[in-house]
C-alpha cells in the first residue's frame, strides 16, 4: 500500500518543485540552485519507485527506505508549499500602495529574511534526501524511461548535426570533444539541452550527466561534482587526485556516457590538457564524449578533439518568426503597420534569441502604433538601450518564457548590452513579468550591462542585481530602491561598482539590525566615485551607528565624494568621513543648513584630499579649524558661501596649495596671518564677488606685493556686467558635481 501511493506524490512533489510559482521565488531568494538540486533528486527517485515497489515486498531495507522517504517527501511538500504562497502574496502585493511595499521589507514580510528562513528549511531537506538517493543507489535499482525531449523553436538543422557527430563516435575508443560556442545570448546551452534529451541520444548513451561550469574551473570540485552526477549521491572524499581519479572509474567504468560541461570560461589550456582531460578521458566505454558549451572561440580550441560547431544567429525569416510569435499575442493584432515596425526592430536584434524575445515581449503589452513607434525610436542597439518619455510603459520586459520541462527563461535583455538608461518613465514599476503575470527582478539578467542610468521613474520599487556593473546612478525614483541598492552593497551584489550616484528624498530603509551583525563590512575594492543627493543622503554624525555605519565602510575605499543637498547635514562631516583614507576630492554642494560650527574634538578631515569644493552652502559661518591640517590639499575653491565671515588661522600648513577660487563670499575681507605666508606659492588666484578682499588684491591694496607673483589672476571689479558674462563667468567656477544632470550619460567606465 505504501508503494502504490508513494510513486504520485513522489511525483507530484518534483512536478511542484518545478512550478513556475516556486521558481520564481526560489531564483529571487538565490535558492534556485537547492530547488533544483531537490528536484533532480526528485526525478532520479521516480525513475528508480516501480523497481523499489517490486523489491520492497521481499527486502525489507527498500520497505524501510521507502517508508523514510515517504516522511521526506511530505516535508519537502510543506516546505514548496511555502515558497508557492510567498509567490501568491507578492503577486498580490504588487497591487498594493507604496508604502505597504516599502514596509514589507522591514517587517516579518521582509524578502531577506523569507530567504534566510527557507535556506534553511531546504538544505535540511536537501540533506535528508540526499542521504536516501545515496542508499538508493546501494540497493541497485533498475531505472525508468528517460526524460521526455522539449522542442526549441529555430535549432532543428544545429540539433541534427550535432546528434550525428556524437553518434558517429561510436566506435571511437578515446573520449571525444564537442565544442558549441558563439556570442552569448545565441541559445548555446538551449541547443544542448536538445540534444542532451533527443530520443536517440537518451537511448544511445548509458550514462548522461549535465554540468553547469561558469568562471569556476575548479578541477577537484568539478570531478566531486562529476562523481555526484553519476551516483546521485554526495562525494565526501578528500581533495585527493588519486582517490578522486580511482572513484571516478568505480562509477563510470565502462558505461558510454555523455557529459556535458555548459558555460566554460576557462582559457588556460594547462588546466584541461594537465588536469581535467587525463581524469575524464580514462575512463568510460566507446563512443563517449563531451560536449562543451561557451563563448571563446580560444576555449573551444584549447578543449576539442571534434570541429567545433559554430552557433550562428538566427536567420531573418526565423527572426521574424520568434519574434512574431511573442509580439502579436496579448491581444495585439499582426496589422500591416505594426508588422513594418515590427520587421524594423527585428533587424536591430540581428537575430539574437534573447533580444529578439526582449523586445517582443516589451511590445506584447501594446497595441497602439504610436507605443510601437517610441520603442522603434528608442535607442537599442548591441551595446546601448534608451528609453524615456514613455507614459504608459509599466514592465520592462513581459512574458517570459516557460520551457517544456517548466523552466522560467531568465531574460538577458541584450547579451551584449553594455550601457541602459531609463529616464522619465513614469509608469514602469516592475523590471520582468513571466507569463503567468508574476513580477520579478531576479528575472532579469544583464550578463555584460557595466553601466545603469535610472531618472525620474518614481513607481519604479526594485532594481537587479547586475554583478559586473561599474557605474549605477540611480535618481528620481522610490525611496525603497536606494535601500534595495545598500542592501546589495552590504551583501556583496555589486563586487565591481566603480561610480555610484543615488538620490534619496527620504531616510533609507535598511537591512534588519540582527542580519547585517551577521556580516562583516568588505569594502568595495574598485569603488572610486560616491554622489550622494537630497536631504537625507547623510546620516547626522550623531545617528551613526547600526546599519549605516556598517554601510559607510563598504565605501572605505572611495577617492571622490560629492554631497548635495544634504540638508540633514549641520556640521561638517568629519566623523562621517573619518576612515576614507584614499578620499581625494570632496564637494559640499547645495547643503543649506550646513553650518561648520564644530560637532567633534576631532574636526580634521581626511588628510589625503587633493581638491575641495564648498558651493552654494550659504549658512557656512566657518571652514573646519583644523583645515591647515590638509597638507595634501592642491585646490580649494569656495562659492556661494554668503554667510562665511573669515578663513581660519591655521591655513599656513596648506603646503601643497595651488589653486584658490573665491566667489560670492562678500563676507570674507581679508586673509588670514597663515594663508598670507601662502599666497606667494599660488599657481591661481580667482576673486568675485568679495569686494573688500577684492580691493586689497588689486594694485594699491596691502596684498598687491603678495599676489603680483602668482602665475594666473583673476581679481575682478564690483562693477556691473552683462548676463551672458556673468553666466560664462560662473559655469568655468562651478565644480563638476553641479553639472551631474548633464553629465550623467557621459559617465566613464
Amino acid at each position: 500500500m505504501v508503494g502504490s501511493l508513494l510513486l504520485p506524490m513522489v511525483r507530484g512533489v518534483a512536478s511542484k518543485a518545478a512550478s513556475v510559482l516556486v521558481q520564481t521565488v526560489t531564483r529571487m531568494c538565490g535558492l534556485d540552485d537547492d530547488r533544483d538540486t531537490l528536484e533532480l533528486h526528485l526525478l532520479a527517485v521516480e525513475r528508480k519507485l516501480a523497481s523499489a515497489e517490486e523489491r520492497s515486498e521481499t527486502d525489507l531495507a527498500v520497505k524501510r527506505w521507502m517508508r523514510k522517504l515517504r516522511a521526506v517527501a511530505y516535508e519537502a511538500d510543506d516546505v514548496l508549499d511555502e515558497f508557492e504562497y510567498e509567490a501568491l502574496r507578492r503577486k498580490y502585493q504588487i497591487g498594493e500602495s507604496k508604502k505597504r511595499k516599502v514596509l514589507s521589507y522591514i517587517t516579518h514580510h521582509s524578502p531577506l529574511l523569507f530567504r534566510f528562513s527557507m535556506s534553511t528549511k531546504l538544505k535540511n531537506i536537501l540533506q535528508k534526501i540526499g542521504k536516501l538517493v545515496e542508499e538508493m543507489n546501494k540497493f541497485g535499482l533498475e531505472s525508468s524511461a528517460p526524460v521526455e525531449c522539449a522542442t526549441i523553436y529555430g535549432r532543428d538543422d544545429d540539433e541534427k548535426v550535432i546528434t550525428k557527430l556524437l553518434l558517429d563516435q561510436r566506435d571511437q575508443r578515446k573520449v571525444q570533444l564537442l565544442p558549441i560556442f558563439g556570442m552569448g545570448g545565441l541559445g548555446k546551452t538551449t541547443l544542448a539541452k536538445m540534444v542532451y534529451n533527443d530520443q536517440v541520444i537518451q537511448q544511445h548513451f548509458q550514462l548522461k550527466m549535465w554540468h553547469c561550469v561558469s568562471d569556476n574551473f575548479d578541477v577537484i570540485a568539478l570531478v566531486k561534482s562529476i562523481i555526484e552526477l553519476a551516483t546521485n549521491g554526495r562525494c565526501n572524499l578528500p581533495d585527493s587526485m588519486d582517490l578522486l581519479q580511482k572513484r571516478l572509474g568505480e562509477v563510470i567504468g565502462q558505461q558510454r556516457f555523455l557529459l556535458v560541461l555548459d558555460d566554460v570560461w576557462n582559457e588556460d589550456e594547462r588546466k584541461w590538457e594537465d588536469d581535467l582531460k587525463p581524469l575524464l578521458c580514462s575512463v568510460g566505454a566507446s563512443g563517449s564524449a563531451i560536449v562543451v558549451t561557451c563563448r571563446s572561440q580560444k576555449v573551444a580550441s584549447v578543449m576539442q578533439t571534434l570541429q567545433p560547431h559554430k552557433l550562428a544567429c538566427l536567420n531573418e525569416e526565423d527572426s521574424w518568426e520568434l519574434f512574431a510569435q511573442k509580439a502579436f499575442s496579448s491581444g495585439v493584432e499582426e496589422q500591416a503597420e505594426l508588422v513594418t515596425i515590427g520587421r524594423r526592430i527585428v533587424k536591430k536584434c540581428r537575430g539574437l534569441p534573447l533580444a529578439l524575445k526582449a523586445m517582443s515581449g516589451l511590445l506584447s503589452s501594446y497595441q497602439q502604433v504610436q507605443e510601437w513607434k517610441a520603442i522603434d525610436e528608442s535607442n537599442i542597439g548591441d551595446n546601448v538601450l534608451s528609453l524615456s518619455k514613455m507614459d504608459k510603459l509599466t514592465t520592462l520586459c513581459n512574458n517570459l518564457d516557460v520551457d517544456a520541462e517548466g523552466d522560467i527563461t531568465p531574460l538577458q535583455t541584450f547579451p551584449k548590452l553594455i550601457q541602459m538608461s531609463l529616464s522619465e518613465l513614469p509608469s514602469l514599476e516592475k523590471w520582468a513579468e513571466n507569463s503567468v503575470g508574476e513580477a520579478s527582478d531576479r528575472l532579469t539578467k544583464f550578463p555584460v550591462l557595466k553601466r545603469l542610468y535610472i531618472a525620474k521613474c518614481p513607481k519604479l520599487a526594485s532594481v537587479p542585481v547586475i554583478p559586473v556593473i561599474k557605474v549605477l546612478s540611480i535618481t528620481g525614483v522610490c525611496g525603497i530602491v536606494v535601500g534595495l541598492v545598500c542592501m546589495g552593497i552590504l551583501l556583496g551584489s555589486w563586487p565591481f561598482l566603480v561610480s555610484l550616484t543615488v538620490e534619496s528624498e527620504n531616510n533609507m530603509a535598511m537591512l534588519p539590525l540582527d542580519v547585517q551583525q551577521s556580516r562583516s563590512p568588505v569594502p568595495l575594492e574598485e569603488f572610486k566615485k560616491l554622489i550622494l543627493q537630497g536631504p537625507n543622503c547623510l546620516v547626522a554624525a550623531s545617528d551613526l551607528s547600526g546599519p549605516h555605519l556598517t554601510l559607510w565602510r563598504c565605501f572605505a575605499l572611495v577617492e571622490e565624494l560629492d554631497l548635495i543637498r544634504c540638508n540633514n547635514l549641520v556640521h561638517w562631516p568629519t566623523d562621517q568621513l573619518r576612515g576614507l583614507d584614499r578620499l581625494r576630492y570632496l564637494c559640499i554642494n547645495s547643503c543649506d543648513n550646513l553650518e561648520g560650527n564644530s560637532s567633534s574634538s576631532r574636526e580634521t578631515l581626511p588628510l589625503s584630499l587633493d581638491k575641495m569644493w564648498i558651493t552654494n552652502c550659504r549658512s557656512v559661518v566657518a571652514l573646519p579649524s583644523k583645515i591647515g591640517d590638509l597638507t595634501k590639499l592642491r585646490i580649494l575653491n569656495m562659492n556661494g558661501c554668503s554667510d562665511l565671515k573669515a578663513l581660519p588661522d591655521e591655513m599656513d600648513g596648506l603646503t601643497s596649495l595651488e589653486q584658490l577660487w573665491i566667489y560670492r563670499c562678500p563676507g570674507i575681507e581679508e586673509f588670514p596671518h597663515g594663508l598670507l605666508q601662502r599666497l606667494s606659492y599660488l599657481k591661481d588666484l580667482t576673486l568675485k564677488g568679495c569686494p573688500e578682499l577684492e580691493r586689497r588684491c588689486r594694485q594699491g591694496g596691502e596684498y598687491f606685493h603678495l599676489v603680483s607673483s602668482i602665475p594666473y589672476t583673476c581679481i575682478t571689479e564690483a562693477a556691473p556686467e552683462s548676463e551672458f558674462s556673468r553666466k560664462k563667468f560662473l559655469r568655468r567656477l562651478l565644480p563638476p558635481c553641479a553639472n551631474t544632470k548633464s553629465d550623467a550619460g557621459s559617465d566613464n567606465n
